[in-house]
């Protein structure tokens, strides 16, 4: 039995190729890591919102500081359609002006409920002072 040899080629990749495979691969891992980043819902800012919301409502900031009321409200459901959309950076973005806007409803609420207080205080006295007045004559 005899042996031969036979020669064979081996097709070496061009490099265009090579270029071709390296550049898909470059742009296939870059698209993951986009999307890795943009797939974290922000619940925990979502939470806090929610929170800081509900607790300017219950200040009473519907009734002393509406227009920041409202703006924290529609961006609060702004924030909810963004969420609902995977469009979690400007979900974040809204849900933390909301919050910042409801705080600031909040503080006003607080602020004329004090106020308040303070001018019915002031009356009070002055009622008081004008009944001892009118006793000592």
């Amino acid at each position: 039995m005899e042996l031969t040899t036979i020669n064979t080629r081996t097709a070496k990749p061009t490099s265009s190729h090579v270029r071709g495979l390296k550049l898909a691969a470059l742009a296939l891992g870059s698209s993951l890591v986009l999307a890795g980043c943009a797939g974290n819902p922000p619940t925990e800012q979502y939470a806090v919102t929610q929170s800081a919301v509900n607790s300017a409502v219950s200040a009473g900031g519907t009734e002393f500081a509406a227009v920041e009321m409202k703006a924290a409200q529609d961006k609060f459901k702004q924030a909810e359609i963004a969420m609902h959309d995977k469009k979690y950076d400007e979900a974040k973005r809204l849900a933390e002006q909301a919050e910042w806007d409801a705080r600031v409803a909040e503080r006003k609420a607080q602020a004329a409920k004090a106020q308040k207080a303070v001018q019915d205080a002031r009356q009070g006295v002055q009622d008081v002072r004008q009944e001892g007045l009118r006793s000592a004559q």
